[in-house]
């Protein structure tokens, strides 16, 4: 990445992420001129320090947005925040889903008011759903299907399937990048799949072993530099080309992880999601059936050795935390 000296102000929406903290530091890397202005509803505190980064804690709501907006003259904006999971009721889901996706158009009105030149929204594929009938592949041009089994991320399908028909919609008037991402996992990342994979009672299904691709934190930051700067208009999956045995990937990080029927995982995990320790349950699907990126349309852009860490080098950076985490 070269450096530059052109003069911007980026508006990043989920600023307390690990993700978030590294392509900061990425993009101040590559451009000193830099001013970031990040929010978040929740904490900041530990937010990196970087010359002209600014950070507040807000609630999502349109008056908010709005001054936010007003007071400073955004060229960019960066909306990595959604909500990924949930184990609460059906009702408090719809009201979630209200929320989110009122949050999201308002975002998305704002972008268009205040002539943003660029908008890079981060989703996940989670969205295509994991399941027995899934391609060997899955383009971006699969229908999104995670919320037939799993209504507990309704939220995420439609805020992309929202994000996907504005897009196209002014797609003269704003350049919008859509990223579908798989795995992500690094050791700045408390999301599912590492909190999975990095579990002390570690375990892979006796009875599945579908392939599985991974990202690293780093490579992912290195993709939303990339799409802040000129990636044209459009969906885009992200992974690298390699995939292995999910069996294998645990393994590598755990040798001494044990095999357990997966009717009896799904379970146990019921159970240690209402105490705040289990993975989402949608997870598990993942943990059966393959969900496998086609990453051609973003390849083809960015070149073959774009990426930095194949995927036994990611999974070799977790196990080195869950050494650590075990040490203490």
């Amino acid at each position: 990445m070269s450096v530059s000296t052109k003069k911007e102000k980026i508006l990043i929406i989920g600023i307390g992420g690990g993700l978030a903290r590294i392509t900061c530091k990425l993009l101040y890397k590559i451009n000193p001129n830099i001013e970031i202005v990040g929010i978040d509803s929740r904490p900041v505190d530990h937010t990196i320090e970087i010359p002209n980064l600014k950070t507040y804690r807000i609630q999502y709501r349109r008056g908010e947005f709005e001054n936010l907006f007003r007071t400073h003259q955004f060229t960019k904006v960066l909306f990595l925040s959604r909500v990924t999971h949930s184990s609460i009721s059906s009702n408090l889901i719809k009201k979630r889903l209200n929320l989110s996706l009122m949050g999201t158009q308002t975002i998305l009105e704002l972008c268009l008011k205040h002539n943003i030149e660029r908008l890079v929204i981060l989703s996940t594929f989670h969205v295509y759903g994991a399941l027995n009938d899934n391609p060997v592949f899955v383009y971006e041009d699969a229908p999104l299907r995670a919320s037939l089994a799993h209504p507990e991320i309704r939220d995420v399908v439609e805020m992309d399937q929202k994000c996907q028909s504005w897009m196209y919609e002014f797609k003269d008037q704003i350049n919008t990048v859509i990223l579908r991402p798989t795995n992500i996992i690094g050791p700045s990342l408390q999301n599912g799949i590492t909190t999975y994979l990095t579990h002390p009672l570690s375990f892979y299904p006796l009875d599945f072993n579908p392939m599985i691709q991974f990202i690293h934190e780093y490579d992912m930051a290195k993709v939303l530099v990339r799409s802040l700067e000129d990636i044209p208009l459009g969906l885009y999956n992200i992974s690298a080309n390699e995939y292995l045995p999910l069996k294998e990937a645990v393994k590598k990080i755990n040798p001494h992880a044990y095999p357990l029927p997966i009717f009896p995982l799904e379970k146990i995990n019921q159970v240690l999601n209402k105490t705040f320790i289990g993975v989402p349950n949608y997870l598990m699907d993942y943990l059966k059936f393959p969900c496998l990126l086609a990453n051609r349309k973003f390849l083809k852009i960015v070149g073959p050795d774009f990426f930095h860490f194949n995927t036994r080098e990611s999974l070799e950076t977790l196990g080195i935390r869950r050494f650590h985490a075990l040490s203490l």
